[in-house]
């Protein structure tokens, strides 16, 4: 970069600075809610932590005594409770298409019915018997390949949520959609996290050309928009190519689309195609790394916690007898394994920030003044890991849920771990029902135990997660082994 370019890029950023502190706003006598010290002209622009945000909120939550926190980014104010969807990701990469990020509006209110109507609680258990066919796949798997577990979820999520969302086949390995998607999520999962991008504060700078000095994001995201647009468009150019030719099974899309022939332009409950493929990608965006992560922290409780594993699988054997697997007709009877799947939502929450938001109009709260434009980002770690409500917040506990044997009524659900209000996961319920199976068929097959090395040695794993929107924990080893010759056999029949 020559210097004048330098100097240019200096001054077009420091005019973009002076213009955000300049703007006019409405003003009130209501202070804004406690924060850290800013400096002049950048605010907290530096204070935002790059790694485990939602930590650093809920320990400033306590030091200024306060459960709603002001950053200022550089005249833009960024709350955080214990925007317009950022640029990056809604105008560069284009993930506009997905609810979470959306304005709220006829736009949102249309995508969100699409949503309730096929996910709602009676809805969802139309797929149980895909999640179910999913789980036995899984146990086949991890007879044959148990080192892999965390490549073995990943496929098992991918499989289910296309099955479901699209009738489409999956391939055993290196499956192209699964792939995709994955990559795609990889990209929202980076740029997602508030404050990482200068873009997200200064809204202006997406129109500098991408050979512009410091354009490097632009380059970045027109490369990342084709990961987002395809995993959009492939799977929904499939189905529709199978309904063409009269092979498409039951799905999503194409039940959607079929009712979609029936619906009235002047219908209330009218929507068009783009909305069905729009809310297919979000459905398969939605439940891709969350199961993962969701399955992976499973594990990790059950190698810090043996003593839970073997109240799980006693309560198991006591109503299967050994002689089958757990179906969605056991749930009933087992409550503390339902307890696992709330402590495993609340330990170690999927999605420890809620998607941040724009506040379109000033709004108060306790008190405190919150300006229009502000961008209001929900803390569910810290409302999950709060010690008044749930005591010894860091240990697992799955006890914490029970009252004698059953599930408690009075204690709090972890429904954080889905969201906030009208923004909360529409998929939820299929989501829970997903693991709750999942987890059950797991304990009921198999022993998990911590790995040793060649000198039989237990390895240790590290309990580390990769910060990002989703809390995904770090590649770890564990031993995951058949309980008996007898279940080894019933994961076979069941299989097949």
């Amino acid at each position: 970069m020559s210097t004048s370019e330098f100097v240019f890029g200096g001054l077009l950023l420091a005019a973009a600075l002076w213009h955000a502190r300049n703007i006019r706003r409405k003003r009130s006598r209501l202070p804004l809610p406690p924060g850290p010290k800013k400096l002049p002209l950048v605010g907290n622009l530096f204070d935002v932590p790059a790694k485990y945000q939602w930590e650093t909120y809920a320990r400033w939550s306590k030091e200024y005594d306060s459960d709603v926190i002001h950053l200022d980014l550089a005249g833009k104010s960024l709350l955080c409770f214990a925007q317009d969807s950022f640029p990056m990701l809604f105008d560069l990469m284009g993930w506009d298409f997905n609810i979470a990020f959306m304005r709220y509006g006829d736009e949102w209110r249309i995508h969100r019915r699409i949503f309730n109507q096929a996910f709602n609680l009676k809805a969802s258990k139309k797929y149980e018997p895909h999640e179910l066919l999913a789980s036995r796949k899984l146990l086949k798997r991890l007879l044959d390949t148990p080192d892999e577990f965390l490549g073995l979820f990943r496929q098992m999520a991918g499989e289910l949520i296309i099955s479901f969302t699209y009738g489409i086949d999956v391939q055993p390995t290196n499956d192209p959609y699964v792939t995709l998607a994955h990559r795609a999520i990889h990209t929202l999962v980076t740029a997602a996290v508030p404050g990482l991008y200068l873009v997200d504060s200064f809204p202006i700078l997406k129109h500098i050309p991408t050979w512009f000095p410091g354009a490097g994001f632009k380059r970045q995201a027109r490369e990342w928009r084709k990961l987002s647009r395809g995993m959009m468009e492939l799977p929904f150019m499939e189905t529709k190519r199978q309904m063409d030719a009269g092979i498409s099974p039951s799905s999503f899309t194409s039940d959607s689309l079929n009712a979609l022939k029936d619906v009235d332009a002047g219908d209330p409950a009218f929507y068009q195609e783009h909305h069905v493929q729009a809310t297919a990608a979000t459905s398969f965006v939605g439940g891709a790394d969350t199961t993962v992560s969701a399955l992976g922290t499973f594990v990790l409780a059950m190698l810090a916690n043996p003593e839970a594993q073997k109240k799980a699988q006693a309560e198991i054997d006591s109503v299967t007898h050994g002689d089958a697997l757990p179906t969605f007709e056991d749930r009933d009877s087992l409550p503390y394994v339902s307890a696992i799947v709330k402590e495993v939502l609340r330990w170690k929450n999927v999605t420890p920030f809620a998607v941040p938001h724009r506040l379109s109009v000033e709004d108060e709260y306790r008190g405190y003044r919150i300006p229009a434009g502000s961008v209001v980002v929900g803390n569910a770690w810290a409302l999950l890991h709060d010690e008044t409500v749930y005591p010894d917040p860091h240990t697992f506990k799955p006890e914490r849920f029970l009252l004698n044997g059953q599930l408690d009524p009075s204690a709090r659900d972890p429904e954080a771990a889905f969201g906030f209000g009208r923004r909360r996961c529409p998929g939820r319920h299929m989501a829970d029902s997903s693991m709750w199976i999942t987890i059950a068929s797991i304990l009921a097959a198999f022993d998990i135990t911590k790995a040793v090395d060649e000198e039989g040695k237990i390895i240790e794993p590290s309990y580390e997660y990769a910060s990002g929107v989703v809390n995904t924990p770090l590649p770890f080893k564990s031993s995951i082994k058949p309980r008996s010759i007898r279940a080894a056999a019933l994961i076979k029949t069941e299989e097949q």
